[in-house]
């Protein structure tokens, strides 16, 4: 809405300093100044009045309000309107002090309370009690959205789930019946989060959920006259995939090259083969109650452990003797299993590698898909000593969103800058930023139709290597620029139409919902445009205030033309038709599907 100004005079106010500013007028320099015009418009159905003195103030710009949007969208699942503006009145670094300090409920207890409760509905609904499967993936699920709607720990749950994308276990495999288990993996990537990335490997290595899920649950010493040896597979990845990578790096994520100009690899085959001997002798470290009298040992069945309690050592299943590591690292002779574990984290966590690996991944999740070998060294800087301490997850978390490759407007424009936003942060964004029609108070999404459209939920990656590879190249033209685009791996012809459909789902709150569940007697949930309906009898309205929600101020021209034009004829006299309603429908549609709310700059 534009304030209608016939006149403007401006007048320096006798008897007050007028500050000169030597480069331009507004935005809030306006000291001394008075402005007054012929008059102040005000509309029919609108609260809004245009101020003449908002013409110089400032208060009319978005800058800061579009600035905050951006990096909420890096920082967050997303936050509604109000949010962003009183995230906007103070630094960006004052709201990470804040969020480091938010309380955050297990996940892995509410997945046991949501199954306790789903159980009695479907005993309340005449169900038998044995017929009820579970906890696993579904009340993870219904779980991890029940934690992640109208919470405070925003910060948090953004860095565990970009986590998860690195320090992969998956419900799309044979863990799917233990929710409790990947609910409190997920606490290990949760809790850690603004830890210490050391603490985070080792956890994670002594994880049950990931024990199974890489086969060092159960992993005993070698028996050669038996033609039995140590399980390579947590060895290799724990390596490869956790850790340091394939390949000698700098401090800036570049190859470290021999000189024949080769890259030079951080391991071998015998070095898996030594790793391997360390991670063995694991077990349940306890076991469920059980009728057929199965105690904790070494060699219980994966469905006896209790999923929820770090794996314990069984000494007499532990590869004795000297490990030959990296480097020239000895692990010695004669000590505890748990004292090799240990000391073999502590040689992969203080490996050179390990600073630029981590931030490049991090930086990939959160920012752009092609950072510059500077922002790269940056955040590995902090990852190697902030006050002392390597590998304070605080420190690398502020490096990354606060460097100025992520704040500084001059990038936006970069071919290199940005990156496409996971299907399912598309939706989260969704779910979050525009109002819920919640019926029941609970905000339980088994997720299963997105699931099936993107092949996207938290912790349902369909192998180790996560969703998609960080270096993943999708065409010539990235490979002639030289860029990746990891996202891409999922955006095809099949993903990028289903989404769409999704889309088109959600904005028929009269016939879809955004969220939905398999228990009886709850109503799904769907979007609620009350609130939007506001804004929508001007479309230029409308689109502006979707604008700041999803795509950070970055609507194209051509976009933004496009829904005008759509959502303009969306309009009559008919009483019985809510015009409005459709007008948000179209508008909305129409934003998520472009372009603009898909790539993150």
């Amino acid at each position: 809405m534009k304030p209608f100004l016939p006149t403007i005079l401006l007048l320096f106010t006798a008897g007050i300093y007028a500050q000169e500013y030597t480069d331009y007028l507004g935005a809030g320099h306006s000291n001394g100044i008075t402005v007054t015009s012929s008059s102040e418009q005000s509309r029919t159905d609108w609260n809004e009045i245009a101020n003449d003195e908002n013409t110089i103030n400032g208060k009319g710009l978005d800058a800061r309000l579009l600035e905050t949007s951006r990096f909420l969208a890096q920082a967050t699942f997303g936050t509604d309107l109000e949010y962003i503006k009183a995230v906007s009145e103070n630094s960006f670094e004052d709201w990470i002090d804040e969020q480091f300090n938010f309380n955050s409920p297990s996940i892995g207890e509410l997945t046991n309370s949501i199954y306790d409760q789903a159980l009695d509905m479907f005993v309340a609904n005449g169900g038998n009690p044995d017929d009820y499967f579970g906890p696993y993936s579904l009340h993870f699920q219904y779980a991890w959205w029940q934690t992640n709607i109208d919470n405070e720990d925003l910060l948090r749950q953004r860095i565990a789930l970009a986590l998860s994308e690195v320090l992969v276990i998956s419900w799309d495999s044979a863990l799917g019946d233990y929710g409790i288990g990947l609910g409190s993996y997920y606490d290990v990537l949760k809790d850690n989060a603004f830890g210490n990335f050391r603490d985070l490997l080792l956890e994670m290595t002594l994880h049950p959920m990931m024990g199974g899920y890489l086969s060092h649950y159960n992993n005993p010493r070698s028996f050669p006259n038996q033609n039995m040896h140590p399980d390579e597979n947590f060895a290799r990845e724990v390596m490869q995939l956790f850790s340091i990578g394939l390949y000698q790096l700098n401090q800036d994520g570049s190859y470290i090259l021999d000189g024949n100009g080769n890259r030079i690899p951080t391991y071998d085959n015998n070095d898996i083969k030594e790793f391997a001997k360390v991670f063995t002798g694991l077990g349940a470290g306890e076991v469920i109650d059980n009728p057929w009298g199965v105690v904790p040992g070494f060699g219980v069945g994966f469905y006896f452990a209790k999923k929820d309690l770090p794996m314990v050592m069984y000494q007499e299943w532990h590869q004795p003797g000297e490990k030959q590591l990296l480097n020239g690292y000895t692990i010695a002779s004669g000590q505890s299993g748990m004292k090799d574990i240990e000391d073999a984290i502590d040689h992969l966590f203080n490996h050179q590698n390990v600073a630029p690996f981590i931030a490049k991944r991090l930086i990939q999740q959160l920012v752009k898909s092609n950072p510059t070998s500077a922002y790269i060294s940056r955040v590995s800087t902090a990852f190697n000593n902030t006050n002392g301490v390597r590998g304070d997850m605080k420190a690398v978390v502020k490096a990354i969103l606060l460097d100025e490759e992520a704040r500084s407007c001059s990038w936006i424009n970069n071919p290199s800058q940005g990156k496409l936003i996971e299907p399912m942060i598309r939706y989260f964004n969704v779910t979050r930023q525009i109002d819920l029609d919640n019926q029941s108070g609970l905000n339980w999404n088994v997720g299963y139709n997105f699931f099936n459209a993107t092949k996207q939920a938290p912790l349902g990656a369909p192998h180790v290597f996560n969703f998609f590879a960080p270096d993943y190249i999708p065409n010539s033209e990235f490979t002639n620029a030289n860029l990746v685009g990891p996202e891409f791996k999922i955006h095809n012809s099949a993903t990028s139409i289903a989404f769409v459909n999704e889309v088109d789902y959600w904005t028929y709150p009269e016939f879809y919902s955004v969220l939905n569940t398999w228990e009886l007697g709850l109503d799904d949930t769907p979007l609620d445009f009350e609130a939007l309906k506001y804004y929508a009898k001007d479309s230029e309205v409308l689109i502006n205030q979707l604008d700041k929600l999803f795509t950070r101020g970055l609507l194209s021209d051509e976009t933004r033309e496009l829904i005008i034009e759509a959502v303009n004829p969306i309009f009559g006299n008919d009483q019985n038709i809510d015009y409005m309603h459709y007008r948000v429908k179209m508008a909305l549609y129409l934003i998520l599907i472009s372009p603009d709310y898909a790539i993150l700059k």
